[in-house]
């Protein structure tokens, strides 16, 4: 690098002021880079967001965990922002998709070299854990562990090695030995010996095990005092709120520890850290689990000089070799006790613990680790990496989404401490028609959908409501009501319905995708109630439960009674099918009449789940009917609901709802999912863009102003009213869309592409090609069940 120009670095991580040891970290990282580098270091940062927090400068982009489109718009970001290299934070819980897998999203497009530093390499990975991490190695320039056995690991488990690998250990704050006696004045603890133990609160501290300890540590020096210093671990908290940190409260009362066992509930900056690092005598990590294999904490500890004593996790083993500490095992209380009680009566085992661990972390000081980062990050060699383009997929697409931003404005607008309101007078709720189970239903599935993606209290406080109407819904017998009067009645005689799937299948919903553990119990037991209703329903009411059961053998995999009755569901609807079937009427009934499209959809699921074949078979048979009388071969035209369309008669072309295009974006997503044919995924974005005006009028029946969505397309334009079913199947549509992140029609792969996919497209309107002749890898006889999820 030419002296006197800056070196352009994007830094990939979360960071302050949000509260977790990586923000930490990078912040301490790009402090001691900046010093090193004497003016010639500028640092941008790509943050993960998180809760509330407003981010400042360094921090220039936000990407939202669960949100794929994010994570490609970022890489876009940094790509125009020219920078000279990137350097990623990585540790799984950190980023979305499985196993974090959405992080190679953006190092795939990043045209800037990657050094990537690992804060977790796992022994034994699952499959997904072992693909996404080798996916980042693969990205990525350089790969950076924090220690010997991170090295050995990456060589043995994963294949990665040679000069791919760099060793560099985890920074320490650079402080003095100082005598701990000094700083007990800041914290009213002169006289007494101190116990340390920091970091954000978890099961896996061990807390428990030292407070056993205690007992007998008290014994030997009364003055003991344990510090507990940190606040819960914020996903913890989200889950479980403070249920671990009360129970160690109440163990402190049981044991009588009261006057010995302070807890500080509060996340702590550098400076008071450093203060109560200086005053503690001994530091103590009594983790439960080896498989760690960094600790920003114990290093903290080893750096500043503290006599510590750990569980023999693997930082630990590493960081304390050598005389630099004492390791007892993973939830001896008594070893624990014996061990500091051992250096509380030993001043020469004491200060030799402390001398041999402080010379040790001279080396790794923050300023040290800054010299060698800078020094990497300066380097001549690193190569100029440019993003190949690969052919787009569920996984891969061009960033400019161009699709509405998923907005609840409207539905909570139809929403009151009931349920949904099932019509509107234009944007106006219209509470002559009260509530229906359908649309709750659908309600609960869009909110589980959008809560996966954007997180939020608002989709939860809507999540719950809806919930409660479902579960409100349901009968002693397990039977499902649908209609609900204003008043809060329910309404006698009902018309026949569909409510009983569409419950099943957001009560499954929930079970594959809770978003606490706490929900499952409930709807389990809600769920169970209603199985043996199952076979009751008519077929697209069979439908909804085949989803509902599908996503319930998610959470449950090994339920072999709802094994049996998802297959009795399936053969139910492969025996429509055989009925009714014609060579020129590949269908389930004599008519095509409202949401055809869950019908193959189900199949495709089905298919799925239980590895069958024939499931996938008639679902492309029927979707492929259903495609020849909905797609013109430029925009779709979905079965009108004034006539409908009968066998030997003709297409009813109005009213078109809402409701024909979500089916079809769901059955083509599961269609994919079954068969891999990336062609699935162009004809899912072109039912999607239904709602953009890609339709007979072209005409939008989305409301940008109003972020609501109409509840029709009749002959003369749109239904101005915007009611429940229209708002989620437009909702659920998009949420689709941008989970599987499937706009690959948008992307030029060059003319003769765009010319043989106009093709392609004209020969399906006309009927001359099979639908499995879209992708040509994908013919009928190479075509692989997935593994269900």
């Amino acid at each position: 690098m030419i002296k006197g120009t800056l070196k352009k670095v994007a830094f990939v991580a979360s960071f302050l002021p949000r509260k977790c040891g990586i923000a930490t970290f990078t912040s301490d990282l790009i402090n001691s880079i900046a010093s090193s580098a004497k003016g010639e270091f500028e640092p941008l940062v790509v943050a993960l967001q998180s809760g509330d927090h407003k981010y400042n400068d360094p921090v220039k982009f936000e990407i939202r965990q669960n949100v794929r489109n994010d994570y490609i718009s970022a890489a876009d970001y940094i790509n125009f922002s020219h920078v000279d290299l990137v350097s990623v934070q990585h540790e799984f819980g950190l980023f979305g998709g499985d196993a974090g897998s959405y992080l190679s999203l953006l190092l795939n497009r990043l045209k800037a070299p990657v050094i990537t530093t690992l804060h977790t390499v796992l022994e034994d990975p699952n499959s997904a854990y072992y693909k996404s991490l080798v996916d980042v190695c693969n990205a990525s320039y350089k790969v950076i562990t924090m220690n010997e056995r991170g090295v050995d690991m990456l060589r043995d488990i994963y294949g990665i090695s040679g000069k791919k690998v760099g060793l560099i250990a985890h920074g320490i704050p650079d402080l003095p030995f100082v005598d701990s006696n000094y700083y007990k004045h800041k914290f009213d603890m002169e006289g007494r010996k101190t116990i340390l133990t920091f970091g954000l609160l978890n099961k896996n501290k061990g807390i428990e095990v030292m407070l056993k300890a205690m007992l007998s540590i008290i014994k030997a020096e009364p003055s003991v005092v344990y510090i507990i210093l940190g606040m819960t671990h914020p996903s913890v908290l989200k889950q479980e709120g403070e249920s671990y940190r009360f129970s160690l409260q109440q163990m402190v009362k049981e044991l009588g520890l009261q006057e010995n066992v302070i807890f500080h509930n509060r996340f702590v900056h550098d400076e008071e850290l450093h203060n109560f690092l200086c005053a503690a005598d001994i530091y103590v990590t009594p983790y439960l689990s080896r498989e760690q294999l960094t600790s920003g904490t114990l290093s903290f500890a080893v750096g500043t000089g503290k006599a510590v004593v750990s569980t023999p996790y693997w930082a630990a083993e590493e960081l304390l070799a050598d005389g630099r500490g004492k390791l007892v095992p993973f939830g001896d209380s008594k070893k624990l006790a014996e061990a500091i009680e051992e250096i509380l009566r030993n001043d020469s085992l004491f200060y030799s613990l402390r001398r041999r661990a402080y010379e040790y972390g001279r080396s790794r000081t923050w300023p040290k680790i800054g010299q060698i980062y800078w020094k990497l990050f300066s380097a001549k060699q690193i190569p100029v990496r440019v993003a190949t383009r690969i052919t787009p997929s569920a996984d891969k697409a061009i960033s400019s989404i161009e699709v509405p931003e998923p907005s609840l404005d409207h539905l909570i607008k139809l929403t009151d401490d009931t349920g949904l309101y099932q019509h509107a007078k234009f944007t106006i709720p219209n509470r002559d028609y009260g509530y229906c189970t359908d649309d709750n239903a659908r309600a609960v599935i869009a909110m589980c959908k959008y809560s996966g993606q954007y997180p939020g209290s608002e989709a939860m406080r809507l999540f719950d409501i809806y919930l409660s109407f479902v579960l409100h819904s349901q009968s002693k017998d397990g039977s499902i009501r649908n209609f609900m009067n204003f008043d809060r009645t329910w309404v006698k005689n009902e018309p026949i319905n569909d409510a009983f799937g569409r419950a099943l299948w957001a009560l499954g919903a929930v079970m594959a995708n809770p978003p606490s553990p706490t929900y499952l119990p409930i709807i389990k037991d809600c769920f169970d109630r209603s199985v043996a209703n199952i076979q009751k329903q008519y077929p697209r009411g069979m439908a909804y439960s085949i989803l509902g059961m599908s996503d319930y053998l998610k959470q449950f995999p090994g339920a072999s009674d709802i094994k049996r009755q998802l297959k009795i569901a399936a053969d139910g609807l492969v025996a429509q099918y055989e009925e009714n079937h014609y060579p020129d009427w590949q269908w389930f009934e004599d008519a095509l009449t409202y949401d055809n499209a869950v019908l193959p959809y189900s199949l495709f699921v089905a298919g799925s789940t239980l590895e069958n074949k024939k499931y996938i078979s008639i679902a492309e048979k029927t979707c492929k009917f259903l495609l020849e009388h909905t797609f013109n071969g430029d925009h779709f035209s979905f079965v009108g609901c004034n006539g409908w369309y009968e066998r030997g008669g003709t297409k009813a072309q109005f009213d078109q709802q809402p409701i024909e295009a979500a089916g079809s974006v769901l059955m083509f997503g599961a269609a994919y999912d079954a068969t891999q044919d990336s062609s699935f995924l162009t004809l899912q974005r072109k039912a999607f863009d239904w709602f953009l005006g890609e339709n007979d009028l072209h005409i939008q029946l989305y409301d940008f102003r109003t972020k609501g969505c109409y509840d029709g397309l009749t002959s003369g334009g749109v239904n101005i009213n915007q009611g429940a079913e229209g708002m989620l199947s437009f909702l659920l549509s998009l949420l689709t869309i941008v989970e599987s992140y499937t706009i690959v029609d948008k992307i030029k792969v060059g003319e003769t592409a765009a010319l043989q996919q106009t093709d392609i497209i004209e020969q399906i309107a006309k009927q001359s090609i099979p639908i499995e002749h879209l992708s040509e890898k994908n013919k009928p006889e190479e075509k692989q069940v997935q593994e269900p999820a």
